[in-house]
């Protein structure tokens, strides 16, 4: 590690604080970027732990704290992950001859073993022989130590292969190994507690709990609160939570600590959600009123199907906002194929009647495309209307990214002349070159995949602020809305329409019945012969040496060329489709599948939302343990859309005790998205089960768990109510920078995924 930097309580101006972004020392401090401190080598293996600044750094806290004589919880760990883990060495010896000679020891917590595999290798013997001899010098059977590495399992034995290791003595103290000397005075200094961090192949834990040291002896921060909010919230100061996470000599320290940190994500988050609404309160939009004889009536009665009693209510609420002077901000929430897209639609044609125009905003080409046939489709002879007004019709315009430059220049005067009444797209709709007449409603469809600042690029294009309607099909859990969507009012659709058929969901193990795989392509062949329609699903685009989850390119040959013989499917109509294909490859394939002429697409999840193919009845996904439960969920909801009552089968070759199999298995057993969300959220973080970040997760959401820590979101967000009663502009200097520092992730997450 290089020298560390000056002192940083009186650090000045970093160049992250330029231009006075920071109101306070502490948010400067905070802010500082970690190679300033700590060297650019220690902060670029840190950042792979996405650890960029000095506040990154002091909120990555231990996963466990335990003391020198306590062993960790082997039962815990997961395949693939790097872990630390502190055990006792129950047996160990040589094993082989040179140069495949290797030297093994068996660790253990008292009830489960890991075993521990370090290569002599080499062409020198004298080499192999030194390592071998300083390996058994320090892991004898008895011997105590933290062990770093990645954990896997090899022909049904759970291990570690070449860990890193330090070894200790019965206080925690670090008395050999080869990071000794990293390690020596960091892990254990703490009377005996020890912290094992997060870590990665590349930013070990004691690397880790060095560095904290080393910042935390460099630093004292003055606390951003004022003293009403912490004593609100009954927690400690800013510092000394940090001591107690990092530098505890009690269970209870570490404790009181998290108390602190966790508040400061949730009031961090919820102060942002207050400003928001506080924001929204000072805009005013024009009212949108519709008519018992206008397009909307109109549309009403042309439709094939009668709404539902959620559509209906929903309808009247969205409604009843739009003809408000105070911009709508609702998320509608609902189930695979409840029919939120209706309820869109009306809304929009109720804003045409008024004179206005809609934006619908759709995270893929694909979709983007669906929903400008379906809405086309839904409108009938109501969509070729020539303008706004006059008329009981209005123009669906769809716009792009891979558009040619005169498609893209019709769109666009379309748009501009307020032709367009129904405007439907990409993130090409966020290029600075598009103009609206009257843009006076934004609907964002899968809200997951975007993020509040798409919202706000949207709006501002607006001569007045519009109603803003975001959609989501990944149920949100209650707590989750609260912490993340809090500026919005959230509108829930449970009921799903008449005529939807049932689906059975199948866990097929490729590894205990390998013919079950043959038995699902067959099953695909038998749908086909009596008329019906099949997805197939892979993870990713085409093969990499490193993965070996099949891709749609390996797949397809397989199915339809086969090696030596026909594949399975070689006597059906099979395309391909995934997002690296042009546009209009894209677009033919879904029209074809959409009009029959294609029996089966072997896709990507490009066909995750929006893909509405009533007469598709079987779904195979490959490899199903690389997705996550509400994607899942989404993907079986492409089947069973019509009358044929459909089947999704989920091809593994996971473990049957892993969590992988455990998310494939709670999927098979339910079809309720809400029950589904719930399970999804208790196993991952909530920043991945929400997709992509809305309130800036990578800073703010680190400790709170939604599913554990209720009481302190719902305390976090009295007080922040309460803030905003006292202080209406929220012009305090710490809850100023609170709220930049959460935007400010938010805008770093959208540059990234954009």
């Amino acid at each position: 590690m290089s020298e560390p930097a000056p002192i940083v309580t009186a650090v000045g101006e970093t160049p992250e604080a330029s231009g006075g972004l920071w109101q306070t020392e502490t948010a400067r401090v905070l802010s500082t970027r970690l190679g300033r401190m700590v060297g650019d080598k220690t902060a670029t293996a840190l950042a792979t732990l996405g650890l960029y600044s000095v506040g990154d750094l002091l909120r990555h806290v231990p996963l466990h704290w335990i003391m020198g004589a306590e062993s960790s919880p082997l039962d815990e760990l997961r395949e693939g992950e790097y872990a630390a883990v502190v055990a006792d060495v129950e047996h160990s010896g040589r094993v082989g001859q040179h140069p495949k000679q290797r030297f093994v020891a068996t660790i253990s917590d008292g009830a489960h073993q890991v075993e521990l595999t370090f290569f002599a290798g080499g062409k020198y013997p004298k080499a192999a022989e030194s390592r071998l001899a300083y390996w058994e010098k320090l892991l004898p059977p008895g011997a105590r130590g933290i062990f770093a590495g990645k954990f896997s399992y090899f022909r049904g034995q759970a291990q570690l292969t070449n860990p890193d290791f330090v070894t200790i003595d019965a206080s925690g103290a670090v008395v050999g190994g080869a990071a000794r000397n990293r390690a020596m005075g960091r892990v254990g200094q703490s009377e005996g507690m020890i912290g094992l961090y997060p870590q990665t192949k590349k930013a070990k834990t004691w690397d880790i709990a060095e560095t904290v040291a080393l910042v935390l002896d460099q630093v004292d921060l003055a606390d951003p609160w004022p003293d009403w909010v912490r004593e609100r919230a009954e927690v400690l100061d800013l510092m000394s939570a940090f001591r107690a996470v990092h530098r505890p000599s009690r269970s209870d320290e570490v404790d009181a600590g998290l108390d602190r940190l966790r508040f400061d994500e949730a009031f961090r988050a919820q102060l942002t959600m207050a400003r928001r609404r506080a924001d929204a309160d000072h805009w005013t939009a024009i009212p949108r009123t519709v008519g018992e004889d206008g397009l909307l009536a109109a549309f009403d009665a042309r439709l094939p199907f009668s709404l539902t009693e959620g559509q209906r209510a929903i309808g009247d609420e969205v409604l009843a906002d739009l003809a408000q002077e105070r911009p709508m901000q609702r998320l509608l929430q609902g189930e695979v194929g409840s029919g939120k897209t209706v309820v869109a639609v009306r809304a929009m044609l109720a804003v045409a009647e008024s004179g206005g125009q809609s934006a619908l905003l759709a995270p893929t080409e694909v979709l983007a495309t669906q929903h400008a046939h379906s809405i086309t489709a839904l409108l009938g002879e109501l969509a070729h209307g020539g303008g706004l007004l006059g008329e009981q019709a209005t123009r669906v315009v769809l716009l792009t990214g891979s558009m040619s430059a005169a498609e893209r220049r019709a769109a666009l005067a379309e748009i501009a002349s307020g032709e367009a009444g129904i405007v439907v797209g990409t993130h090409a709709l966020l290029s600075t070159d598009i103009s609206f007449d009257d843009l006076a409603l934004v609907v964002v469809d899968e809200q997951h995949r975007f993020g509040v600042e798409q919202r706000a690029v949207l709006s501002d294009r607006a001569r007045a602020r519009p109603h803003v309607l975001v959609m989501t099909a990944t149920p949100i859990p209650r707590t989750v809305a609260m912490t993340i969507f809090g500026d919005l009012t959230v509108s829930t659709l449970r009921q799903v329409p008449a005529g939807r058929s049932e689906v059975s969901t199948v866990v097929v193990d490729e590894q205990a019945n390998p013919a079950w795989v043959d038995r699902a392509w067959q099953r695909i062949v038998e749908e086909v012969g009596q008329g019906r329609q099949a997805f197939v699903v892979c993870p990713k685009v085409r093969p990499t040496k490193d993965d070996p989850a099949r891709s749609v390119t390996e797949l397809y040959e397989a199915l339809t060329e086969g090696q030596g013989a026909p594949g399975p499917l070689a006597s059906l109509r099979v395309a391909m489709l995934h997002g690296q294909l042009p546009s209009a490859e894209k677009d033919e394939v879904m029209g074809r599948f959409a009009a029959g002429e294609l029996d089966v697409i072997v896709a990507t999840t490009v066909v995750e939302v929006g893909v509405d193919v009533p007469n598709a009845s079987v779904m195979v996904i490959s490899d199903a343990d690389r997705f996550g439960i509400s994607q899942l969920h989404q993907l079986r909801g492409r089947i069973g859309r019509g009358r044929h009552p459909g089947v999704c089968l989920l091809l593994t070759s996971v473990e049957a005790d892993s969590p992988a199999r455990e998310r494939l298995d709670a999927v098979a057993r339910s079809r309720d998205g809400f029950e589904l969300a719930e399970v999804d959220l208790a196993q991952r973080r909530e920043g991945d089960v929400l997709g992509a970040n809305q309130a800036g997760a990578r800073s703010s959401l680190r400790l709170i768990r939604v599913l554990d820590h209720v009481e302190v979101i719902e305390q976090a967000r009295d007080i922040a109510i309460e803030a905003v009663r006292r202080d209406p502009e929220l012009s305090d200097p710490g809850f100023v920078d609170a709220i930049t520092e959460t935007e400010l992730a938010a805008q770093e997450d959208w540059l990234e995924r954009n």
